[in-house]
């Protein structure tokens, strides 16, 4: 078993006022989405408020994350499949995980 030690006290990560969180649960995702999925939940993430709701233009989101139109619509297709995301123009949902990830 590996011992665990701060390894830079002054650091340790706290939530402050604004914050953004992905459930320890997520990390049982990561291997079902593909590399453009993986961005754009992550950039929802961060982009949220507390209900888990943003309002980013689809545009801006490709731009910053340097994705294609195709890219960007193939990435929400399979969030929303996925039902990590509820996306209705121009809202996106960040979603409570489901109880299952897909087999």
């Amino acid at each position: 078993m590996i011992h665990k030690k701060l390894l830079n006290p002054r650091r340790i990560r706290k939530i402050d006022g604004s914050f953004a969180f992905i459930e320890h649960r997520f990390r049982g995702w990561i291997n079902y989405l593909s590399p453009e999925e993986l961005l754009l939940y992550f950039f929802l993430v961060l982009a949220a408020d507390e209900q888990g709701l943003s309002y980013y233009r689809p545009e801006t989101i490709g731009s910053r994350l340097q994705l294609s139109p195709d890219q960007y619509r193939a990435a929400l297709n399979g969030l929303t499949t996925r039902d990590l995301v509820a996306f209705q123009a121009p809202l996106f949902q960040v979603l409570s995980l489901p109880e299952r990830r897909p087999a």
